[in-house]
Protein backbone atom coordinates (compact mmCIF):
# COMPACT_ATOMS: atom_id res chain seq x y z
CA UNK A 1 0.00 0.00 0.00
CA UNK A 2 1.41 3.52 -0.83
CA UNK A 3 2.41 5.53 2.40
CA UNK A 4 -0.63 8.09 2.83
CA UNK A 5 -3.14 5.62 1.26
CA UNK A 6 -5.92 4.27 2.90
CA UNK A 7 -7.33 0.75 3.60
CA UNK A 8 -10.09 1.73 1.47
CA UNK A 9 -8.42 3.25 -1.82
CA UNK A 10 -6.88 -0.10 -2.58
CA UNK A 11 -9.66 -2.01 -1.47
CA UNK A 12 -10.65 -4.71 -4.06
CA UNK A 13 -13.90 -3.83 -5.79
CA UNK A 14 -14.35 -7.08 -7.30
CA UNK A 15 -14.82 -9.16 -3.73
CA UNK A 16 -17.79 -6.45 -2.29
CA UNK A 17 -20.19 -8.78 -2.83
CA UNK A 18 -20.40 -12.69 -3.93
CA UNK A 19 -21.68 -13.40 -7.54
CA UNK A 20 -24.33 -15.86 -8.60
CA UNK A 21 -23.60 -17.51 -11.59
CA UNK A 22 -27.56 -17.90 -12.79
CA UNK A 23 -30.50 -16.02 -12.04
CA UNK A 24 -32.45 -17.27 -9.05
CA UNK A 25 -36.07 -17.97 -9.52
CA UNK A 26 -38.48 -15.38 -8.09
CA UNK A 27 -42.17 -15.13 -7.45
CA UNK A 28 -44.09 -13.31 -10.66
CA UNK A 29 -45.56 -10.48 -8.65
CA UNK A 30 -42.02 -9.30 -7.34
CA UNK A 31 -41.38 -5.63 -8.03
CA UNK A 32 -38.19 -5.00 -9.08
CA UNK A 33 -36.15 -1.54 -9.41
CA UNK A 34 -34.69 -0.57 -12.42
CA UNK A 35 -31.94 1.83 -12.34
CA UNK A 36 -30.97 3.83 -15.84
CA UNK A 37 -28.44 7.02 -15.75
CA UNK A 38 -28.23 10.34 -17.45
CA UNK A 39 -25.23 9.89 -16.99
CA UNK A 40 -26.82 10.74 -13.40
CA UNK A 41 -28.76 7.81 -12.10
CA UNK A 42 -32.66 7.20 -12.20
CA UNK A 43 -34.53 4.94 -10.00
CA UNK A 44 -37.84 3.14 -10.87
CA UNK A 45 -40.08 0.37 -9.54
CA UNK A 46 -40.66 -2.19 -12.35
CA UNK A 47 -43.94 -4.59 -11.91
CA UNK A 48 -43.15 -8.24 -12.28
CA UNK A 49 -39.93 -9.08 -14.08
CA UNK A 50 -39.69 -12.09 -16.12
CA UNK A 51 -36.74 -14.71 -15.85
CA UNK A 52 -36.12 -15.25 -19.10
CA UNK A 53 -33.02 -17.88 -19.01
CA UNK A 54 -29.63 -17.70 -16.53
CA UNK A 55 -28.60 -14.56 -17.66
CA UNK A 56 -31.84 -12.89 -19.15
CA UNK A 57 -34.40 -10.95 -18.35
CA UNK A 58 -37.92 -9.47 -19.94
CA UNK A 59 -39.72 -6.44 -18.73
CA UNK A 60 -42.33 -4.29 -19.95
CA UNK A 61 -42.36 -0.31 -19.97
CA UNK A 62 -44.31 2.54 -20.77
CA UNK A 63 -43.41 3.78 -24.17
CA UNK A 64 -43.39 7.65 -22.29
CA UNK A 65 -40.94 6.29 -19.53
CA UNK A 66 -37.95 8.36 -19.52
CA UNK A 67 -36.26 5.63 -18.03
CA UNK A 68 -37.00 3.76 -21.84
CA UNK A 69 -35.35 6.84 -23.04
CA UNK A 70 -32.35 6.37 -21.05
CA UNK A 71 -31.95 3.61 -21.55
CA UNK A 72 -32.49 3.61 -25.57
CA UNK A 73 -29.19 6.04 -25.02
CA UNK A 74 -27.10 4.44 -22.16
CA UNK A 75 -28.24 0.93 -22.40
CA UNK A 76 -25.93 -0.13 -18.85
CA UNK A 77 -28.47 -0.90 -16.48
CA UNK A 78 -28.55 -2.61 -13.25
CA UNK A 79 -31.92 -4.21 -12.00
CA UNK A 80 -32.38 -4.12 -8.30
CA UNK A 81 -34.73 -7.60 -7.25
CA UNK A 82 -35.35 -7.87 -3.61
CA UNK A 83 -38.25 -11.05 -3.96
CA UNK A 84 -39.65 -13.71 -1.65
CA UNK A 85 -37.69 -16.51 -0.80
CA UNK A 86 -35.26 -15.05 0.14
CA UNK A 87 -34.26 -13.17 -3.33
CA UNK A 88 -31.70 -9.91 -2.94
CA UNK A 89 -29.54 -9.47 -5.78
CA UNK A 90 -29.05 -6.73 -7.96
CA UNK A 91 -28.51 -8.00 -11.82
CA UNK A 92 -26.09 -5.44 -14.03
CA UNK A 93 -25.92 -5.41 -18.09
CA UNK A 94 -27.52 -4.04 -21.37
CA UNK A 95 -30.89 -3.41 -21.65
CA UNK A 96 -32.61 -3.24 -25.34
CA UNK A 97 -35.75 -2.91 -26.37
CA UNK A 98 -37.01 -6.41 -28.27
CA UNK A 99 -40.73 -4.74 -28.96
CA UNK A 100 -41.99 -1.47 -29.74
CA UNK A 101 -45.51 -1.96 -29.02
CA UNK A 102 -46.61 -5.07 -27.01
CA UNK A 103 -49.23 -7.37 -28.43
CA UNK A 104 -52.45 -5.89 -26.82
CA UNK A 105 -50.53 -3.35 -25.21
CA UNK A 106 -49.25 -0.68 -27.57
CA UNK A 107 -48.48 1.59 -25.26
CA UNK A 108 -45.74 -0.63 -23.46
CA UNK A 109 -42.04 -1.55 -24.82
CA UNK A 110 -40.45 -4.88 -24.16
CA UNK A 111 -36.97 -4.84 -22.99
CA UNK A 112 -34.27 -7.43 -22.91
CA UNK A 113 -31.96 -6.83 -20.28
CA UNK A 114 -28.51 -9.05 -20.89
CA UNK A 115 -27.28 -9.96 -17.57
CA UNK A 116 -23.35 -9.72 -17.39
CA UNK A 117 -23.08 -9.90 -13.52
CA UNK A 118 -24.85 -11.12 -10.51
CA UNK A 119 -24.44 -9.74 -7.74
CA UNK A 120 -25.33 -11.64 -4.57
CA UNK A 121 -26.90 -9.31 -1.48
CA UNK A 122 -28.29 -11.77 0.63
CA UNK A 123 -26.99 -11.97 4.21
CA UNK A 124 -27.12 -14.41 6.62
CA UNK A 125 -28.50 -12.12 9.59
CA UNK A 126 -31.79 -11.60 7.90
CA UNK A 127 -33.72 -13.06 4.78
CA UNK A 128 -36.05 -11.20 2.38
CA UNK A 129 -39.50 -13.11 3.20
CA UNK A 130 -42.04 -11.11 1.04
CA UNK A 131 -40.05 -8.80 -1.03
CA UNK A 132 -41.54 -5.21 -2.33
CA UNK A 133 -45.42 -5.32 -2.07
CA UNK A 134 -47.78 -3.56 -4.15
CA UNK A 135 -51.79 -3.22 -3.20
CA UNK A 136 -53.99 -3.03 -6.78
CA UNK A 137 -56.19 -0.55 -7.01
CA UNK A 138 -57.37 -0.93 -10.42
CA UNK A 139 -58.83 -4.31 -11.86
CA UNK A 140 -58.06 -3.53 -14.98
CA UNK A 141 -54.26 -2.72 -14.90
CA UNK A 142 -53.74 -5.74 -13.24
CA UNK A 143 -55.37 -7.94 -16.34
CA UNK A 144 -53.31 -5.70 -18.63
CA UNK A 145 -49.78 -6.14 -16.59
CA UNK A 146 -50.96 -9.89 -16.43
CA UNK A 147 -51.31 -10.18 -20.45
CA UNK A 148 -47.83 -8.31 -20.39
CA UNK A 149 -46.04 -10.95 -18.33
CA UNK A 150 -47.67 -13.88 -20.23
CA UNK A 151 -46.23 -12.61 -23.49
CA UNK A 152 -42.91 -12.06 -21.71
CA UNK A 153 -43.15 -15.53 -20.44
CA UNK A 154 -44.23 -17.20 -23.89
CA UNK A 155 -41.00 -14.97 -25.51
CA UNK A 156 -38.91 -16.31 -22.87
CA UNK A 157 -40.16 -20.25 -23.62
CA UNK A 158 -39.50 -19.02 -27.38
CA UNK A 159 -35.91 -18.38 -26.73
CA UNK A 160 -34.79 -21.06 -24.39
Amino acid sequence: MAAGASPAQHRDHSTDHPELDVLPEWPQDTIAVLVTTDPAPHAIPVSWPVRAGDRRILISLKFDRGSLARLRERPEIALLILGGGNVALCARGTAKVIAEQMPDAEDYAAVQIDVAVIDDHRQSAFAVDKGIRRTVLDASELHALQGRVATLRGWSDDQN
